[in-house]
């Protein structure tokens, strides 16, 4: 009964599996391993039946670890297989979250660089015209347009900052430019053959703009006097000791451009302290510094767009009529807002103020102009980009400190009224 059990559970080897599926036996003469086929071949043949090798019945379940022998199946090294690739992460609405996040942030970065890249385009487009824009400009005054503005915001924010806050700052602001312009006119003088002794010439400019503010105005006329005589006496007392055969016409220009030194750049400064002494004379200097500037700037910007009359080509080539008028206009309109918000006078006392503001500009422009075609230079120095000298800012503003001066005597008695 086991016997059959177990033939029976018994898995066919190869070698019964080729020769039909019989399972083998035992014989018992020999003790061999037969099956029915080969008794019935031996039968057939007549031949007696030979004994066949034995074969070990394989197992039905390998064992495991255990490497397989069989030349169908050569044996392998566990160990080279490639580990596993991770399973996906579960979808879940968190990862769906992050997902959406992740995508805006990215949709959101490139809209951000899409819209650096166009501001930037835009920008650099701007700046080249601009760029264009100025050369034009530059190429059609000799100007630095850029330079130049920023130089004169800096400079003015400086002036309206002395006179608003603490007028007494306004001195050595003024002192200052005096004594610059003074020693600038005469290195510009002496570069066109004159002889100007330029130490004397900044003592007595710096006692004659001292005097401007802490003394009396006769005092001012005084100390003028005795700084135009002590330049004179000094040019002539060094002539005769150089004695380098300079003829008497030679000396006596030398002489009285000296003495217009002393006039022209610290008298005029003085001037300007001499208003400022007065009550609310701060004010007084903030309004024609500002109408002479706007009348400048306002006839420089109609000249530029609409001028084609030359108004002295003699002198100035690029002064127009149509300069002139931007300028009347300015000069006007900023007189009367100063006089009404600034001074308190009536608004026909503003347009006093500017025309009078006006004609000293227009008249100190063209004779700087005139000076320096005479002397055959361009500006007086280079100091200030954009601009050229110090003097070529000042040139309409120094000859209006004395109309200022002036109105500010005899409009006194319609302040406030």
């Amino acid at each position: 009964m086991s016997d059959d059990s177990d033939s029976e559970e018994r898995p066919l080897t190869r070698r019964e599996a080729r020769l039909g599926g019989q399972p083998r036996r035992v014989d018992p003469d020999s003790g061999e391993n037969v099956s029915d086929a080969d008794d019935v071949a031996s039968a057939e043949s007549g031949a007696p039946s030979e004994p066949l090798p034995t074969i070990a019945s394989e197992p039905s379940t390998p064992v495991a670890g255990t490497p397989l022998t069989d030349a169908a199946f050569p044996a392998f090294d566990a160990t080279s297989v490639p580990p596993r690739p991770p399973m996906p992460a579960p979808d879940t609405p968190e990862s769906h979250r992050a997902k959406f996040e992740t995508g805006d942030h990215n949709v959101i970065r490139d809209q951000l660089r899409a819209a650096r890249g166009e501001l930037e385009s835009h920008v650099s487009q701007a700046r080249e015209q601009f760029d264009q824009a100025n050369e034009r400009i530059k190429q059609r005054t000799g100007r630095d347009l850029i330079v130049a503005i920023v130089i004169g915001v800096a400079i003015g924010a400086v002036l309206l900052a002395s006179l608003l806050f603490v007028k007494a700052l306004f001195i050595p602001f003024a002192v200052a430019a005096g004594l610059l312009g003074t020693y600038e006119l005469s290195r510009a003088l002496r570069a066109g053959g004159r002889r100007i002794d330029i130490v004397p010439q900044l003592v007595g400019g710096l006692a004659i703009l001292l005097v401007g503010y802490f003394s009396a105005l006769w005092l001012s006329w005084v100390v003028l006097f005795a700084a135009v005589a002590f330049v004179m006496v000094w040019r002539m007392v060094a002539q005769m000791i150089a004695q380098d055969g300079r003829t008497y016409g030679d000396v006596l220009q030398d002489v009285l451009v000296g003495a217009f030194v002393q006039v022209y750049v610290p008298f005029l400064t003085s001037v300007a302290l001499m208003l400022l002494s007065r009550d609310n004379g701060e004010w007084w200097v903030l309004s024609f510094v500002a109408i002479a500037v706007s009348a400048d700037t306002c006839a420089y910007a109609s000249g530029l767009a609409f001028g084609k009359h030359p108004m002295a080509p003699r002198i100035s080539p690029k002064k127009t009529w149509e300069g002139f008028a931007g300028a009347f206009v300015g000069a006007l309109v900023v007189g009367v807002l100063m006089s009404v918000f600034a001074l308190h006078l009536p608004w026909w006392g503003g347009l006093i103020f500017g025309a009078a503001i006006l004609l000293s500009a227009t008249l100190g422009d063209l004779g700087e102009s005139m000076l320096k075609r005479d002397l055959g230079i361009k500006d007086m120095s280079s100091w200030l980009p954009g601009h050229g000298g110090l003097l070529d800012r000042l040139d309409s503003i120094l000859p209006s400190t004395v109309p200022a001066l002036a109105l500010s005597f005899l409009l006194a008695p319609w302040i406030g009224s």
